[in-house]
């Protein structure tokens, strides 16, 4: 079949008006960018569906980016709240938004979600299947899952997360090597139960060619889904991540081949040490194909703030080489996300993927620094906080413990470091005591 996706006119050297816009948005040259969409490591999702896109790239020598999840659920199916998160998302200058809603006949909000938002839109269509058929899991046929896959593509959705490495051949190792957590991928977890259920192989492993043309029709990039992520750091780096990663590897050279564009997706849980490995590995196995990483967090214990830990595993991920940050939030583990939650874990993962591009010289983003710091030490204020990466929590914290001095603030006073420099360096006399002279 022959269908024009991004990758396969950049392979016939045409500049895409969405090379255009993501080449000035990063001052990448855009024949450079061009080539290194052709050679599949950096992705411009874009369907061709999605006319309110404001095109992003993802991969090599960009800035990281981030993905915001929300959605609804059986137990929280509140769609108006859905809705409202994705406005704040964009507001908060999130470059992708992953509709995860699994309850219901979804398509009114994924198409609500399409139109209104200038972001990157992903989804995982067998999150949507059970609901779409009304029909419990073992019971839905591969050609049904393909359906489903469809619709997404028709809809508008730009990347798709598709869980195609948890084969049989992956399922067998698994089973071999026990875990302590298991498969903690709910889509994966649902192809595991399925191919237990039907003794038959994953439908979108087995029929990976015909997803691939979905794709290609309307220009949708394969997010290849880790079903087997690590869910606790006991986990991580074991036979089944990496037996599963090398499938992947395989999958992405299939899916070139069919000029579709790849993002592989990765752990999970993870000690520190591991992650720089990890990333290795991932651009080793997968041939340098851009890679989306839920987290990693980076310890087990910190429900309600694993903001944190995940921000921690993804700043260092990013810095050796991840390209794409699955925010998590205060609630992982504990509930669905609120408006809040939300908020925070935003701001947690864009810290890190900032960090990430300071260590990596991606360009502009130790500017950003350079001025935050001129601004303090000039103490002006008004300009930190319109530099700051939350500049509504910086005002409300000023706000809140007023200094009775302006060129100070409440936690030192006239004793100020800042404040004494400056006045010294400029050979004046330093009162901290008594009024100024």
């Amino acid at each position: 079949m022959n269908f024009t996706t991004q990758m396969d006119v950049a392979k016939k050297g045409i500049i895409t008006k969405e090379m255009k816009v993501v080449s000035q948005k990063e001052g990448m040259d855009v024949e450079i960018l061009r080539e290194l969409v052709a050679e599949g490591k950096i992705v411009i999702p874009a369907n061709k569906n999605h006319k309110s896109l404001d095109a992003q790239g993802v991969g090599q020598g960009l800035k990281t980016k981030i993905n915001v999840n929300l959605g609804i659920s059986k137990d929280c199916a509140n769609i108006d709240m859905e809705l409202e998160k994705v406005k704040t998302a964009i507001e908060m200058k999130a470059e992708a938004i992953m509709d995860l809603s699994s309850y219901g006949k979804t398509e009114e909000f994924r198409k609500r979600i399409v139109e209104m938002c200038s972001a990157m839109i992903g989804t995982v269509p067998i999150y949507d299947a059970v609901g779409f058929y009304d029909k419990e899991l073992s019971d839905i046929s591969p050609e049904e899952f393909l359906a489903v896959v469809e619709k997404h593509a028709q809809d508008g959705v730009d990347f798709m997360t598709i869980h195609a490495g948890i084969n049989r051949e992956t399922a067998k190792v698994f089973k071999r090597n026990k875990r302590l957590t298991n498969i903690v991928s709910r889509g994966g977890s649902l192809l595991y139960a399925w191919m237990e259920l039907n003794n038959k192989e994953n439908p979108f492993y087995e029929y990976y060619d015909k997803v691939l043309d979905i794709c290609a029709r309307y220009d949708v990039t394969i997010s290849l889904g880790d079903a087997c992520r690590p869910g606790s750091i006991n986990d991580s780096t074991d036979a089944s991540q990496i037996k599963e990663l090398i499938t992947l590897g395989e999958l992405t050279k299939r899916a070139w081949q069919k000029n579709v564009q790849v993002i592989v997706e990765g752990p999970g849980h993870m000690s520190l040490n591991e992650i720089a490995a990890n990333m290795q590995l991932e651009k080793k196995l997968c041939h340098g194909a851009p890679f989306y990483v839920l987290g990693p967090l980076v310890t087990d214990i910190a429900p309600g703030y694993d903001h944190i830990t995940s921000a921690i595993g993804g700043a260092i991920a990013a810095a050796n080489g991840a390209d794409f940050l699955c925010y998590v939030t205060p609630a992982e583990h504990l509930r669905l996300p609120n408006l809040e939650d939300m908020k925070e874990g935003i701001i947690a993962s864009k810290i890190a993927a900032h960090a990430a591009d300071v260590s990596n010289n991606i360009k502009g983003a130790k500017e950003w620094d350079y001025k935050m710091s001129e601004a303090r030490k000039e103490l002006n204020w008004k300009k930190m906080f319109e530099l700051a990466i939350d500049p509504e929590k910086a005002r409300r914290y000023r706000r809140e413990s007023t200094p009775e001095h302006e060129d100070t603030c409440t936690m030192c006073g006239k004793m100020c470091a800042v404040r004494n420099m400056n006045k010294i360096m400029k050979g004046k006399n330093i009162n901290i005591l008594r009024e100024e002279d």
